[in-house]
């Protein structure tokens, strides 16, 4: 019975059983016949569902997630209070507005679902072709199963992830794009295994009868770790490794293969896209947070206030000199004070109260960060032609926090560099050479000019060096060459004898570089043909087998292939790190080597180390035996052939470095130099050696000329790394050096050790030096780095910036994640929150684009919360003069109509178009940036300053009226006093204009849209009330008619008139006090920071020293001008170009 149960839980899905940690998955769902009962296993369908509702559920998961707001869920308690009580004030000023907030998010997030859905339909519906049966069968993609056969056509997308059996290509490969996974277009080659490489017809995978072996599902787009278990005839099985090479990820698109086929591995909601597009962790603003805090102050005010005018009310009425008014009924004068009836009595105030807290506030602020981060898309200065690009807002939830970036860490390559690697020089044998007009010239140690040398000629001294040297670079990488005519047929069936005619598609820039600089030196690579690698050395061709490649990974740092020349030799091919080579080198000139590399990285360039080594035969055969049992390992793969790498990659020859340029990309300089001005820290975080992240840091402007540098690098200990920090924080504490600039540079082992025990002393030492680079450091190093900050006492708000996958970590570690369109594939792009082209975007987007949106969200929230201070702290004044009877001094239509209509459409237009500076002024002045940093204008002094304003508007406002419409007065021609509705009404409009006004106040770009909802909000106030007023309107719609014209009988008045203009004069004469001394101080401010500019480009002209010269004068000192003649008149330029000149040298100054 127990049996029975838990087959129906697991059929029904009710029991949720423990999985084993691997699965086997049987080709063409075909299980060996050896085995006696076969019980399959249940996997999900392959129906995609992204949506989150459905017909069923809409409503109560809705309503359900809507009500954990702690808005709408106080206002759904009030609006219950309000029908169970005797309240004060209609029911349907609660719960109205609430079910038009409620239903207005319900719609929007119905029509989002529904998106969803109709886009779910597209794909499960979609046509796919599956073998079943031995035919091939036309089915949709929602029917597929685990274990199915697929066949997928060029340009077709994969339904599913499938291990790909074959291919129409005759090598067994294939050619797909990952764009919608990673954004990376470049194509990527994947390949089948040999034994089942000729199963290219339907009939033949009758034959077939194999089963997978594979980790279950998870995530990470570039791990696999599987076995293909071939049976034979005779029952023999054949092992073979499955591994990333050979798997077809659902969202990938098949390319210049005409057809494939695959076996369905994960299905539906277990493939690697599916898992990738679980929501991430949920980042919140400091505005968000304050406004939740602002939300709670007021829920403990209106607790107070409805405690306060509830003891008042026993207070008065129970004194012996006052006793129960004469108005209220005589069974209220008899009734005893009961629990019951205080806490009904505290309802009621809680009603008459509960305005303060703004309904359509969260729908409002929704509204205005959907609309606003569409302007950051559209913004015509972030839009990139040379990519083709625009700005991208990933979500809209952190707009404002691009405002109040304190820390900026930015990696290197690609992010500050152009990620276009040149190649310019190279040392082979300890010689060195660079390139020049596309020829390798070898660089004379006397500093004269290089000589080109006769590269692949055999008079040449250094020929066999040379030629080997090349040989690795034009070898050594994982580069699928494309002939543009060969579309279809794939690159294998063109040659192009100069290779010109080839497009080489590399997943590493630098190995693209190598291989083209190979090309123009006469070295061509002309890709794989018959599993044989072909190159062309002045047209002769030779041949190799390659045998394995050793991929690259962070850990190793270097990436090797073993190959087999047509002599039947094997070797070993490396490049790497010079810390990942040269310690496992037993021959070459290692210190040249080094010496060179250390020149290079000095100069900017990006270095690799070539090696290479022979293996024997024995050598290689336990080599591979060893990688074949790591790669069908399923548990602990990567241990296994860490080991089986670490067996062949030493005693290495070593053959040479390269060194190839990685140039800044546009306003790099200037970018930093801004948000530097604009007091945002910006951190280097790069897998660069120290020499070359250093170089870059000077040229990019992150280390200036006036900054000593400190040094934590090269640390044996954690005990060393604390010492070394404990003497940089002495000398930064040393009073001689506190006009001082302090620039510090880490390297990932020394870091390693300071994490582990001194991160707190770490942590300090930094934050007081003006910049600070991190060099040699692992993807995960660059997140605790960012974390490191983030959790610091100050708790400031961190920005991170990179292109690749390796910067993913430390994007989504931040408080803002902003991704590089790179050439690094779209990884960082796909987990940031906010994504453009090139690094200089990332002014305009701090400096433009999160002021804007900080101002204007910051000035939305405590306006909110002043118009309804302003507005129902009447209700608590007139209490006083109610004889705390409950009485409402507004009437429900003002009450319903107050917030959701004729105050909330100025607001969302003023938080969507306001620019309260013009966006070049922003630009031209980062030093704005730091006015609304920490949160300033979310402050609780700002808090206060605006809800002491509402308090005084309402004073006004009451007191006021009350002052000249009291009961003495009358300003009818007929001598009619006012009464409590009038009273109200003319409060209320008083209250409504001097809250427009004031929003007008704040505004500083009249646009038309906002123009447009002021109109609507007066044209909606005064007809809506109009008509409200002049209706005696059915029981069912209303229970009274207190409004019935009275406000066309109060505003007939001449007098109510001219005390409401009075009233809202006197009121806002503060405000308009204040705007002009703030718009005063301002231009003052501004003018000021003018004049120093101005007055700091009159600096005299001196003579440029000799580095000053070099520095500036280089790009025109043709190579017979000797640097030091320069200063002489006849080499000396007139004029120097401006854009080679300092800041300080622009105006019409001459060299």
């Amino acid at each position: 019975m127990t049996s029975l149960w838990n087959e129906v839980c697991r059929c029904f899905r009710c029991k949720q059983q423990q999985r084993p940690a691997n699965r086997t998955v049987y080709v063409g769902n075909k299980h060996p016949h050896d085995e006696g009962v076969f019980i399959p296993e249940l996997y999900p369908d392959n129906k995609i569902i992204s949506s989150r509702y459905t017909l069923w559920n809409f409503l109560p998961k809705n309503l359900f997630e809507q009500f954990r707001r702690v808005a709408n869920f106080y206002f759904l308690c009030v609006g219950i209070v309000q029908l169970t009580i005797d309240t004060p004030v209609s029911p349907i000023t609660s719960i109205l507005p609430l079910v038009f907030v409620i239903t207005c998010t319900a719609i929007k997030q119905g029509y989002e679902d529904w998106l969803r859905h109709k886009s779910d339909r597209e794909v499960n519906d979609r046509e796919v072709q599956v073998i079943r049966d031995g035919q091939l069968t036309t089915t949709k993609s929602m029917h597929i199963k685990v274990g199915d056969i697929v066949r997928v056509q060029s340009n077709k997308g994969f339904p599913c992830d499938m291990i790909m059996l074959s291919s129409v290509d005759p090598d067994g490969n294939c050619y797909i794009t990952t764009a919608n996974l990673d954004g990376e277009t470049n194509l990527k080659t994947h390949c089948c295994l040999a034994e089942t490489k000729r199963c290219v017809h339907e009939d033949d995978f009758q034959k077939l009868t194999a089963f997978i072996e594979c980790e279950q599902p998870i995530p990470d787009l570039y791990s696999f770790v599987g076995n293909l278990n071939i049976v034979r005839d005779n029952g023999e099985r054949i092992v073979k490794p499955l591994g990333p090479e050979n798997v077809l990820l659902r969202g990938a698109r098949l390319k210049n293969t005409p057809f494939i086929y695959g076996c369905a591995i994960y299905t539906g909601q277990e493939t690697k896209m599916a898992l990738n597009s679980n929501t991430k962790v949920t980042k919140f603003s400091r505005v968000e947070r304050r406004m939740n805090t602002f939300l709670l102050i007021f829920l403990v005010i209106l607790l107070a206030e409805a405690v306060f005018s509830t003891c008042l009310k026993y207070w008065y009425v129970f004194r012996p000199i006052v006793g129960q008014p004469w108005y209220v009924p005589q069974i209220e004068i008899d009734a005893q004070v009961t629990v019951r009836r205080v806490f009904e009595d505290f309802l009621a105030y809680i009603v008459l109260y509960n305005y303060v807290i703004p309904i359509s506030l969260y729908v409002t602020i929704e509204l205005q960060k959907f609309v606003g981060s569409m302007f950051f898309a559209w913004d015509v200065d972030m839009f990139d032609p040379g990519t083709n690009e625009r700005a991208k807002a990933n979500t809209s939830d952190l707009n404002e926090e691009l405002g109040q970036v304190e820390y900026l860490f930015t990696d290197k390559t690609g992010t500050l560099t152009e990620n276009d690697m040149q190649f310019r020089m190279c040392s082979i044998n300890g010689k060195r050479y660079e390139e020049l007009g596309g020829m390798l010239c070898e660089t004379s140690p006397a500093g004269n000019d290089p000589n080109p040398v006769p590269v692949l000629s055999q008079s040449y001294q250094h020929f066999e060096e040379m030629e080997t040297f090349l040989t690795v670079l034009v070898l050594c990488h994982n580069i699928r060459v494309d002939h543009p005519q060969a579309v279809d047929l794939g690159a294998s069936s063109m040659y192009s004898y100069g290779g010109y005619d080839y497009e080489y598609q590399a997943s590493s820039p630098d190995e693209k570089a190598f291989v083209e600089a190979c090309r123009r030196f006469g070295v061509v690579f002309h890709g794989t043909h018959d599993e044989r690698l072909e190159i062309t050395f002045k047209g002769e061709m030779r041949r190799y087998k390659l045998l394995h490649s050793l991929e690259f990974d962070p850990t190793r740092k270097r990436m090797s292939v073993i190959v087999q020349n047509e002599n039947d030799e094997i070797y070993l091919l490396s490049k790497g790190a010079e810390t990942a080579i040269l310690d496992r080198v037993i021959e070459g000139d290692i210190s040249s080597t080094l010496l060179h590399v250390n020149e290079y990285a000095v100069l900017g360039l990006r270095t690799l180390v070539i090696a290479m080594r022979r293996l024997e035969s024995q050598e290689y055969t336990k080599f591979d035996q060893m990688l074949s049992e790591a790669r069908k390992s399923l548990t602990q793969r990567e241990v296994k052939l860490a080991e089986a790498f670490d067996y062949v990659e030493k005693n290495f020859k070593l053959l040479g470095a390269t060194a190839v340029e990685d140039k800044l990309q546009d306003d790099v300089p200037e970018t930093i130099q801004a948000l530097l001005t604009a007091g945002i820290k910006v951190w280097v975080l790069t897998g660069d050696k120290e020499e070359t992240a250093v170089n870059i840091s000077h040229s990019a402007g992150h280390f200036s000329r006036d900054m000593l540098q400190l040094k934590i690098t090269q640390m044996q200990s954690g005990l060393d790394c604390a010492d070394l920090i404990r003497k940089h924080s002495q000398t930064l504490d040393n009073p001689v050096n506190r006009d001082e600039k302090f620039a510090i540079v880490i390297d990932g082992t020394s870091l390693a050790y300071c994490l582990i025990e001194h991160a707190d002393i770490l942590r300090d030492l930094c934050m007081k030096c003006s910049a600070v680079l991190c060099c040699r450091m692992t993807p995960l190093q660059k997140a605790e780095v960012v974390k490191l900050i983030k959790n610091s006492r100050e708790n400031p708000v961190t920005a991170a910036i990179g292109d690749g996958a390796n910067d993913v970590s430390m994007i989504e570690e931040a408080h803002v994640g902003l991704g590089i369109m790179g050439k690094e594939g779209r990884q960082a792009v796909r987990n940031s929150d906010y994504a453009f082209a090139k690094f200089r975007f990332l002014m305009k987007a701090l400096l433009v684009h999160g002021h804007f949106y900080y101002i204007r969200i910051a000035n939305l929230v405590q306006y909110f919360f002043y118009k309804n201070v302003a507005f129902i702290t009447a209700q608590l004044f007139y209490t006083f003069f109610s004889a705390f009877s409950e009485q409402t001094l507004y009437e429900s239509w003002y009450l319903m109509n107050f917030n959701m209509v004729f105050t909330a459409f100025p607001i969302l237009m003023y938080g969507i178009f306001e620019q309260h500076l013009k966006p070049s002024l922003l630009m031209g002045n980062p030093k704005l940036y730091r006015k609304i940093s920490r949160n300033e204008n979310m402050s609780i002094h700002n808090f206060i300053l605006w809800n002491g304003s509402g308090l005084w508007h309402c004073v006004v406002m009451f007191f006021g009226t009350l002052f000249l419409l009291g009961e003495e007065n009358s300003l009818f021609s007929d001598g009619k006093m006012i009464g409590n509705w009038s009273f109200g009404s003319i409060v209320y409009f008083g209250c409504l204009v001097i809250v427009c006004l004031k929003l007008s106040l704040s505004i500083y770009y009249w646009s038309l849209p906002i123009w447009l909802s002021f109109a609507f909000s007066a044209f909606s106030y005064f007809v809506g009330t109009a008509v409200y007023n002049s209706v005696l309107w059915p029981d069912f719609f209303s229970d009274h008619n207190y409004l019935f014209q009275v406000w066309n009988t109060v505003f007939t008045s001449g007098g109510v008139w001219f005390a409401e203009l009075v009233l809202i004069v006197l009121a806002l004469l503060p405000d308009i006090i204040y705007r002009c001394y703030k718009d005063i101080s301002l231009t003052m401010e501004l003018g000021q920071q003018r004049k120093m500019t101005y007055d700091s480009s009159l600096i005299p002209l001196r003579q440029l020293s000799y580095e000053e010269t070099k520095k500036f004068v280089f790009p025109y000192v043709t190579p017979k001008t000797s640097l030091q003649n320069i200063h002489s008149k006849e080499n000396r330029p007139k004029l120097l170009p401006a854009k080679f000149m300092p800041r300080s040298l622009k105006r019409k100054h001459v060299l």
